[in-house]
């Protein structure tokens, strides 16, 4: 809002409890490390200002290692440093929001051709034991723990791809992503056919179809794209600008 003071979360931080102790020998690491989690927990969501001087007062760190953990996050996307500015947790707009979901498909099929032939029967027991747990978690209502298992379903996929360079490309923008639940849910039409989505990505796999299993989950990440395209990209509410929504949009 015009005229209005935005307040540091860093100074939120200091009425929850005490500041992290730091290890002045990993300084930037840990201060890296700690407001990295922060951002991906959307305790400091999109918008939201991480003044350089603010964060060092707050850690009772110089600005030097505040500096490079800001570059660093800005290096994945999180932060968006700009001069005079400062830092400022990014935020997707929603034709990036599509942008990345694009990118996604486009990883994850590749992702699921490259692990189907590597998947023991122990993988594919651990599947279906998320996708219960997805199944599980949704007749609870329990939306958090639902996503909890979704993140590691895809997630087991891509590391059995055993393709580093994938996993260094998708591992960040699923992090970018994460923060966005709302428009994903609304996109896809609720849990319940995501759900049915995954049974039977993990009946392809289990039959020995890993082509199959991949165009299924083209198809599956697909679905909000379309949604984009029929209600146009401008129209869609992120959980950005200012709002907390904390789970991912990887279901």
């Amino acid at each position: 809002m015009a005229g209005s003071r935005v307040r540091s979360p860093i100074a939120a931080d200091r009425v929850n409890g005490n500041p992290p102790a730091f290890n002045h020998a990993t300084l930037a690491q840990q201060v890296y490390q700690h407001l990295r989690q922060q951002i991906l927990d959307n305790r400091y969501p999109p918008g939201t200002p991480l003044p350089e001087a603010s964060v060092a007062a707050e850690f009772k760190v110089s600005r030097v290692p505040v500096r490079e953990a800001l570059r660093r996050l800005e290096a994945e996307g999180l932060v968006t440093i700009a001069p005079r500015q400062g830092a400022v947790v990014s935020d997707l707009s929603p034709q990036q929001f599509l942008d990345a979901y694009r990118v996604r498909e486009v990883l994850e099929a590749l992702a699921m051709q490259l692990a189907a032939p590597r998947l023991a029967a122990a993988d594919l027991d651990h599947l279906r034991a998320l996708q219960k747990q997805m199944r599980d978690a949704a007749d609870a209502a329990d939306s958090d723990r639902f996503f909890v298992a979704n993140r590691a379903f895809h997630a087991l996929i891509v590391e059995r791809s055993a393709n580093e360079y994938l996993q260094a490309i998708y591992f960040p923008l699923m992090d970018q992503m994460r923060r966005y639940r709302s428009p994903s849910l609304e996109l896809r039409g609720g849990l319940e056919r995501s759900i049915d989505e995954h049974e039977a990505i993990v009946r392809a796999l289990a039959g020995g179809d890993g082509d199959e299993a991949a165009r299924l989950l083209r198809e599956h990440i697909q679905a909000p794209q379309r949604a984009l395209a029929q209600f146009g990209a401008d129209r869609l509410p992120l959980a950005g600008n200012g709002h907390r929504d904390e789970s991912p949009p990887d279901a």
